[in-house]
């Protein structure tokens, strides 16, 4: 297949499962042994095309973070709460990625791994939509409690196995530890903006060198088609959790990890 052509179904396929509880690095991964390519040749791309869907979160909600800006200036209290949680759940994952960053690197390239924590993910999903009782509304990131955002961040670093899905395991941590559905989505995608940022940036001063301007092209090309892929997401997403909550992603998963292993196993 083109590389072009290629870079465009991979960005649309980050746009799309980026902020679903389905796991964007496990699809990106199975999406390129899918195209028949080699992991290690689509391994920078994958995650330098990750911005392009945090543009769409500060895009989306511009407001929300004009006004915590606004805020901030003004030391009111809310602003500082928000920038807070965001901080405190921000740190375990750049402390784990630091210690197991190379490891983590390993498992990125095993496809396998990546149908059972989908499997494995979705069962979660489904326990926790079963057992968990959010109420209704919620105060919103700022009002959510220091303690339960730093849980949320620790609970965020499962999403370092691939396939385990950092959105999914934010807005469900979220949800299993008090939080209602819309805040944990929220809180999830304004927590993607320092993650992702930082994986990706950790990843191109690593790797960045050894990039060509074909490969720049690509990573152009991938990135514009996520971000307007995951405009159009976010939003529909919002409204479908809100309605019916998370049981279809898990169904998803579910499926698209045992599909995925019998596909692996007769290739």
């Amino acid at each position: 297949m083109n590389d072009y052509l290629a870079a465009i179904l991979l960005g649309i396929l980050e746009g799309l499962t980026e902020f679903l509880p389905v796991s964007s690095t496990g699809h990106l991964i199975l999406g390129t042994e899918l195209l028949g390519f080699d992991q290690a040749d689509w391994e920078v791309f994958n995650i330098a095309i990750q911005p392009a869907a945090i543009l769409a979160i500060v895009v989306l909600y511009w407001r929300t973070f004009w006004d915590v800006a606004k805020g901030l200036l003004g030391f009111e209290r809310g602003a500082i709460a928000f920038v807070r949680n965001l901080l405190v759940a921000f740190f375990p994952a750049v402390i784990l990625g630091l210690v197991f960053g190379d490891y983590i690197e390993t498992l990125l390239g095993n496809a396998v791994i990546v149908c059972w924590a989908l499997i494995i993910g979705g069962v979660a999903i489904l326990a926790i939509e079963r057992w968990a009782n959010p109420p209704a509304t919620g105060p919103g990131v700022s009002g959510v409690p220091l303690k339960t955002a730093i849980l949320v961040g620790i609970v965020q670093c499962l999403a370092m196995i691939p396939g385990v899905s950092r959105s999914g395991a934010t807005i469900l941590g979220a949800m299993a530890f008090g939080v209602d559905r819309k805040t944990a989505a929220e809180f999830s995608f304004f927590l993607a903006v320092p993650t992702l940022t930082g994986a990706t940036v950790y990843q191109l001063a690593k790797y960045g060198g050894g990039l060509t301007p074909h490969d720049y092209t690509l990573i152009g090309i991938g990135s514009l088609a996520g971000f307007f892929t995951a405009l159009v997401v976010v939003k529909a997403f919002i409204a479908i959790i809100t309605r019916v909550g998370f049981a279809p992603f898990a169904w998803y998963r579910i499926v698209a990890g045992v599909i995925g292993l019998v596909w692996l196993t007769l290739r």
